[in-house]
């Protein structure tokens, strides 16, 4: 798996970080030091606001959200 698909999936709305890991056994840390390092800075800032507590990026959430 290379950066360019791993930025991809993690930018979609329709991935979760948890999808994410099972693609490519990287773990949500992981994710956000590759954008971070891979993306401009401004880019990087929109992308955590975008992600940050979003419920589709963390099943975990979508569980919860759902009962």
């Amino acid at each position: 798996m290379n950066i360019d698909n791993i930025i991809s999936m993690a930018w979609s709305d329709k991935i979760s970080f948890e999808e994410i890991k099972k693609r490519t056994n990287l773990s949500e840390k992981q994710v956000i030091s590759i954008m971070r390092k891979n993306l401009k800075k401004k880019s990087y800032i929109l992308w955590r606001k975008r992600v940050r507590g979003r419920i589709t990026k963390h099943r975990k959430l979508m569980k919860t959200k759902v009962s």
